[in-house]
């Protein structure tokens, strides 16, 4: 890990990223009996959890060097996120506490193969949308080969002023992703949503959502135009998902789908951010469009068949087995449902 010599947004940090995430983080509380509501269940397991927290976990299981910019609270939970992360290879430096609000935890139920309702205790404010404009490591941000960020992240103040203050001081640098993550118990309505993520969208270049995502960023839900509308706004790359129809991507000269990969769902959470750890992976090896997406497809189905996600996330070695397995389309498709992610 790299160890800050001085203040966030200075230079003297080491910038040398390949993938720099930004959100939101926290402690998943899963259920060990399935099939039930919450209110039956026994007993649980803790794993790191958070959108931008997974992506970052996923992209350093496929051997990147990667940092997260996010906040926790001055807790035991926030104690655990710096030694997970740690444990997972992702640097730490840009992850501090905040007074106040406590490190957030995530409830779900499971009922498989596509139903998992997600309880999340992160109110009034969740410490990882207090991120500050004057704190971040711009240096670092600017420098990576990829800059991954979520919607959640524009939902409140001072998260969004941070979010708009990266991607000033990026520039729309190639490879700087909206992940579209709309989920409107962090929103005080859709409308608002809908104005802050077409503002986000003049500062990227790759925008990532399935349907509802897409609906709520350019009022499109039909896959092909809703790819169009996100060129249209100028993005370089826009990917679909599509749940059980698989996955579009689409580019001003390319437009490729791809069907879901065949896997026993266990849990469906998750593997939308497994696939988006492996689509960093794909951009930074610089491989054509199918390739990404068939790896990323099986990066999130990988983590589907499993109940947990970040410890879930599959290494490159492992994605590749699975591709090249004999009797991969010998099972039904798997219903990785991204609007239930």
């Amino acid at each position: 890990m790299s160890t800050p010599t001085t203040t966030p947004g200075d230079t003297a940090y080491d910038t040398s990223y390949d993938v720099v995430a930004i959100g939101r983080t926290g402690v998943d509380i899963y259920p060990l009996q399935h099939g039930v509501g919450l209110e039956k269940v026994r007993t649980f397991e803790k794993f790191l959890g958070g959108s931008a927290t997974n992506v970052a976990v996923a992209a350093a299981r496929h051997g990147h060097r990667v940092a997260l910019i996010t906040r926790t609270g001055q807790d035991a939970f926030g104690r655990y996120i710096h030694e997970a992360l740690r444990d997972f290879g992702v640097d730490d430096a840009f992850v501090s506490p905040v007074a106040g609000p406590p490190t957030p935890v995530t409830f779900c139920e499971v009922f498989p193969p596509d139903d998992f309702p997600l309880y999340f205790y992160r109110y009034p404010i969740a410490p990882d949308l207090l991120i500050e404009a004057d704190e971040l490591p711009l240096d670092a941000i600017r420098g990576a080969g990829v800059y991954w960020s979520t919607v959640t992240g524009l939902s409140q103040e001072p998260s969004r002023a941070a979010h708009f203050r990266a991607w000033e001081t990026r520039g729309r640098r190639t490879h700087t992703v909206l992940d579209l993550d709309y989920r409107p118990m962090f929103w005080a309505d859709r409308a608002e949503a809908s104005e802050q993520v077409g503002r986000a969208l003049e500062q990227v270049t790759v925008a990532v959502g399935n349907r509802e995502e897409c609906e709520v960023a350019v009022g499109e839900t039909d896959p092909q135009r809703a790819a169009d509308a996100l060129l249209e706004r100028g993005v370089e790359l826009a990917v679909v998902k599509q749940g059980p129809k698989g996955v579009l991507a689409a580019t001003r000269d390319e437009r490729v789908e791809v069907p879901p990969f065949p896997v026993d769902v266990v849990n469906g959470l998750g593997a939308g951010d497994a696939f988006g750890g492996a689509l960093c992976h794909g951009l930074l090896a610089g491989w054509d469009l199918r390739r990404v997406l068939e790896f990323a497809n099986v990066a999130g189905a990988i983590v589907a068949s499993k109940l947990e996600c970040s410890t879930a996330m599959p290494t490159s070695a492992e994605v590749e087995e699975r591709l090249s397995a004999p009797d991969r389309h010998a099972a039904p498709f798997a219903a990785v449902a991204e609007e239930a992610r």
